[in-house]
């Protein structure tokens, strides 16, 4: 047998028969590329919808929200890293096929607090394709909203079958150069191209995580929100507040730093949100 490309995402990892990608998720088996953790759930809550963060898609509002294992960037600040940088064999695995998962999305959006739908978070969802396209149909089927909370690392033809499948999205956009991308092993232009196609049909939230010394330049946000601007004035724009996590020990941003940096997205963008962190008089 020979090995095979994979074509999710811009990494391309070429794989040998057996061989798992960079994602720890996806897999040659017999010829083909498979998603290894298909309907693999390690995290499951029924969470406000404010804790994707979506602050502007149905707010108060409790959404079911499912993760597995895995990612295709290697954040050295991973703030799940616990199943984002884990394989299998180091998490606690509960196995739903899609109708048990969407069956459940159901069920609570009947008792009285209520779902929303299904969130599809908590590690880089997009790495278990397969599992997500098998499940949106569903719960869409019984007209129920889909969330994806993701680093936005796909390629375009597999994002755009998907996107009529999610209401909404919260998309990281880690930092607006190729260079910090470089740092995470990821790529800044398929980041801009899945929030540009994103918001032609879905709601769009992004969010930065602000790292002191790396992403935190006043000119950088100018940037980035005047890109965003560029999509939509309303985009809503979450400037997060780093606390230091997994292999990466910088201080935790001061929050002046993040104050100053919501203030200079809000020349562009209507609703700029500092997450994390309290800020009075911004």
């Amino acid at each position: 047998m020979t090995a095979v490309i994979c074509g999710l995402c811009p990494h391309h990892c070429r794989l040998q028969p057996g061989q798992t990608g960079l994602c720890r998720s996806r897999m040659n088996k017999g010829g083909k590329i498979l998603c290894k953790n298909y309907g693999e759930v390690t995290s499951l809550a029924l969470d406000p919808i404010e804790k994707k963060p979506l602050a502007r898609f149905h707010p108060g509002s409790f959404i079911l929200s499912v993760g597995s294992y895995g990612c295709n960037l290697r954040c050295p600040f991973c703030q799940n890293y616990e199943i984002a940088q884990a394989g299998a064999e180091s998490v606690g695995i509960r196995h739903m096929d899609p109708e048990e998962l969407a069956g459940l999305a159901l069920e609570l959006a009947r008792e009285p607090r209520g779902n929303l739908g299904l969130a599809f978070t908590y590690n880089e969802p997009l790495i278990s394709y397969e599992y997500i396209l098998d499940t949106a149909r569903l719960v869409k089927a019984g007209g129920l909203s889909v969330v994806l909370v993701t680093n936005g690392t796909i390629c375009r033809e597999p994002l755009e079958e998907l996107l009529p499948y999610v209401d909404a999205l919260n998309i990281d956009l880690k930092g607006f150069s190729q260079a910090y991308y470089d740092w995470l092993g990821g790529d800044f232009e398929t980041v801009r191209q899945t929030i540009s196609l994103a918001a032609r049909s879905s709601h769009v939230e992004v969010t930065t995580l602000i790292l002191p010394g790396k992403n935190d330049s006043p000119e950088e946000m100018e940037a980035e929100a005047a890109w965003l601007a560029s999509l939509s004035p309303e985009l809503p724009l979450h400037i997060s507040r780093y606390f230091p996590r997994f292999r990466c020990d910088i201080p935790a941003t001061p929050v002046a730093n993040i104050a100053g940096l919501v203030k200079r997205a809000r020349r562009h963008l209507r609703h700029v949100y500092a997450g994390n962190c309290v800020i009075s008089e911004i």
